[in-house]
C-alpha cells in the first residue's frame, strides 16, 4: 500500500472556500441532509456524522469540505474524497449541494479544486458512485474528465461508478 500525504484542507476556487467541518456547520449539514427527503436528522446525529468526518481526516488523510460562497459567506455544501465505496490509494470524488444553489457551477468548481488537491497527493485514479437518476451529477463529472466504468448494486441501490486517471 503506497503511503500518501493528507490532501490540503484549506481550498480557494475564485467563488468558493473550503475548510475542515466544526460544530458550527451542524445546523447547515442538518438542513442539506433534511433537504434529500426522508425527514430531519435530530442534531446530536448531524454533530457525529461531523466528528466521524474529523476522525476520518486524522486516519485515512482524506476529507470532505464544507463549501461556502466567497462573496456572501454561507454554507452551501460540501465537497471532497473519502473511502466510502473505493480505497484510500484511489478514493472517491463526492459532493452535495443545497438545490437553491443547483445550475450556477458551484459543484464543478468545488470539485476541480478536489481534483487538484487529489493530484497534488500523487494519486494516479479517483472515483465516484453516482444514482443511474443523477443526470446533473454525470454533468459535472464529464466535465471533469471521469468517464463511466460499470454500474453495480449494493444495500444502497443501483449506482454507476465513474473513474478518471490523474497525471
Amino acid at each position: 500500500m503506497a503511503e500518501y500525504p493528507p490532501m490540503a484542507l484549506h481550498l480557494e476556487t475564485e467563488r468558493l472556500t473550503m475548510r475542515p467541518w466544526t460544530l458550527d456547520h451542524a445546523a447547515a449539514l442538518r438542513e442539506l441532509h433534511a433537504e434529500r427527503g426522508g425527514g430531519t436528522p435530530a442534531i446530536e446525529d448531524v454533530r457525529e456524522i461531523i466528528a466521524k468526518q474529523l476522525a476520518e481526516v486524522e486516519r485515512t488523510g482524506l476529507a470532505l469540505l464544507p463549501i461556502r460562497r466567497r462573496d456572501v459567506g454561507d454554507f452551501i455544501g460540501y465537497c471532497g474524497l473519502l473511502v466510502g465505496r473505493s480505497t484510500v490509494e484511489e478514493p472517491e470524488i463526492a459532493y452535495e449541494l443545497f438545490q437553491r444553489v443547483h445550475g450556477k457551477g458551484y459543484a464543478t468548481e468545488a470539485a476541480r479544486a478536489v481534483v487538484d488537491a487529489a493530484i497534488a497527493t500523487g494519486r494516479k485514479r479517483l472515483w465516484s458512485t453516482v444514482g443511474p437518476w443523477n443526470t446533473p451529477s454525470f454533468r459535472v463529472l464529464e466535465k471533469l474528465g471521469f468517464e463511466r466504468s460499470h454500474v453495480a448494486t449494493d444495500d444502497r441501490g443501483e449506482h454507476v461508478w465513474l473513474t478518471r486517471e490523474l497525471p
